[in-house]
């Protein structure tokens, strides 16, 4: 149909891509296939599920019948931040799937800002599981992804066999609790990098997080590479690669919208009995943690994982002192060579 009519930002122009929509009446936009060419280190071709009548994208390698691990990113990267991990979990036998969220790399993109929520995207994470038929899993989970799979796990601890928390945590904010203010206009805005915490912030930074929400949202010189050339140890071409599956503003709602979720994590039902599921969970619990991350390093957020869910005790945690928020870009390797050694000390069952 063609007389229907998205309800975009201002700054974003319906003539930017072709608009394709869902059976259910949901509007979103494809990149195209040739902006994924010639990345760095990413030589995997793709794969797709069919989420909610949309394509979801990952990368699947290793050995098809080997334990599942699922790299779940988060925002504003996608499946490339685990190329450094992929060859070295493939190495050892493993099945390595890494989707990208819907909305987010090389999966199809909703172009309503209002389509987006915490809940409706555990609800695609939860569908792609179901999809590809994936139990006796193993996340791997950082940030954005951190919050989607554990609370996977709180809803449904069966599925998985063990979890690596990688800079990340799943917290329970009460519902009704809107922890940031958002901006009072989508009129796009110029506004300096404010990924920066500093004295004003209070606690767990969220000064500095509200910063981050507006200018993810209005800045109209947010990138993901802006983030990644300032945040992580990457070289110019790696950064660039974090943009290619954003040609225009009409593929950016999702990226533009994820920091503000955090005010839809109060949305019934909360996390609140996922948490309590998940600080149940028996089976293995890793926890890796950069220590230079200004959102996941500190002592209250490591302990989130290492003291407060049973499958975390005894279990060889590891601190990288140096690595940042983006631990996968800046100790991948090593991250990944300790996770497959666990995995192969802690068979399931």
């Amino acid at each position: 149909m063609t007389d229907r009519t998205p309800d975009l930002p201002p700054d974003v122009r319906a003539d930017e891509a072709e608009i394709l929509w869902t059976d259910g009446g949901r509007p979103f936009v494809r990149t195209p296939d040739e902006r994924f060419a010639d990345l760095p280190d990413f030589p995997w071709a793709p794969n797709h599920a069919e989420v909610d009548g949309m394509r979801m994208h990952y990368v699947e390698a290793g050995d098809p019948d080997g334990e599942v691990v699922l790299c779940l990113h988060g925002q504003p990267t996608w499946s490339y931040l685990y190329r450094k991990m992929i060859p070295v979990l493939a190495d050892a036998g493993l099945r390595v799937i890494a989707p990208d969220h819907i909305g987010l790399g090389r999966s199809d993109k909703p172009v309503q800002l209002g389509d987006f929520s915490f809940l409706q995207h555990v609800a695609w994470m939860e569908e792609f599981l179901d999809v590809m038929g994936l139990r006796s899993i193993t996340p791997i989970v950082q940030d954005w992804g951190s919050l989607i799979g554990l609370r996977c796990v709180g809803n449904d601890p069966d599925r998985f066999a063990r979890v690596v928390v990688a800079n990340g945590n799943l917290p329970a904010i009460p519902e009704g609790v809107e922890p940031v203010a958002f901006p009072t206009s989508l009129e796009p805005v110029d506004l300096p990098f404010p990924f920066v915490v500093g004295d004003d912030d209070g606690p767990g930074g969220m000064a500095a997080f509200e910063r981050w929400v507006h200018y993810a949202m209005v800045g109209t010189g947010f990138m993901p590479s802006v983030m990644m050339a300032r945040s992580a140890t990457v070289t110019e071409a790696e950064a660039a690669a974090y943009d290619a599956p954003y040609p225009s503003r009409i593929h950016m709602a999702a990226i533009r919208t994820f920091p503000s979720l955090i005010n839809t994590i109060g949305h019934a039902p909360t996390n609140e009995a996922a948490r309590a599921a998940l600080d149940a969970f028996p089976r293995p619990v890793l926890g890796m943690f950069g220590l230079k991350d200004a959102i996941f390093g500190g002592p209250d957020t490591r302990d989130a994982t290492r003291v407060r869910i049973a499958g975390a005790a005894g279990q060889p945690h590891h601190d990288y002192p140096d690595a940042g928020h983006f631990i996968r870009e800046d100790e991948g390797p090593d991250l990944a060579r300790r996770i497959a050694d666990w995995i192969g000390a802690t068979p399931p069952g």
